[in-house]
């Protein structure tokens, strides 16, 4: 098997303080929980503050993404004639479908409340399309989708902070075709004001 090198080159960058600092609360978040022990925080802690790169980083959490089995049925959104759209805070299920219909779909994940380590978002995008918004660290796995009449449109980064959810997406753009990204400057400005 060959290694990806996309993912190898990913795995070399530099973390940054805020990828760290991510680390250190998972960490902190997994001992309340009691999924490890004292010493073993003290010791992942020392390798999280120390790690220079998403590699070094990635090991320490690895084993502490909680296991969430689905509850129920999927979320599903349909766009019906006058669309549907899912943002703000919200809790994200493992399994999502969206039908675009003839008004569309649109997903926003920036600020929704998401612990899993993967999401399945099955599409059809029909006439409305969807349109997907994700936050920086997150990645889309777009690789499964059929193109079709209608266009698909990644701008998303694949630089996955460690922990983040990956978010895999099939199905189909239909003629509304598919469009994911993460938050654009507008968007961006508006988390940062939430969040002072």
């Amino acid at each position: 098997m060959t290694a990806d090198p996309s993912r190898s080159a990913a795995a070399r960058m530099r973390a940054s303080d805020a990828d760290r600092e991510a680390v250190v609360e998972q960490l902190r978040e997994a001992a309340g929980e009691g999924r490890i022990d004292l010493d073993e925080l003290d010791t992942r802690l020392g390798q999280a503050l120390a790690a220079k790169t998403y590699a070094e980083l990635a090991p320490l959490t690895e084993d502490l993404v909680p296991i969430e089995v689905a509850a129920g049925e999927p979320l599903v959104l349909k766009g019906g004639l006058h669309g549907v759209k899912r943002a703000g805070v919200w809790k994200v299920p493992p399994v999502i479908r969206a039908q675009g219909g003839m008004g569309g779909v649109r997903i926003d994940f920036t600020r929704a409340e998401c612990r899993l380590r993967e999401i399945t978002l099955e599409v059809r995008g029909e006439m409305g399309g969807v349109r997907i918004v994700i936050p920086e660290g997150w990645t889309a796995d777009t690789d499964q989708v059929e193109q079709g009449l209608g266009v698909l449109k990644d701008r998303t980064t694949h630089t996955r902070t460690p922990g983040a959810p990956l978010l895999r997406v099939t199905g189909s753009c239909g003629m509304g075709g598919l469009y994911v990204r993460h938050p654009n400057f507008v968007e961006r400005r508006k988390l940062r004001g939430l969040e002072s």
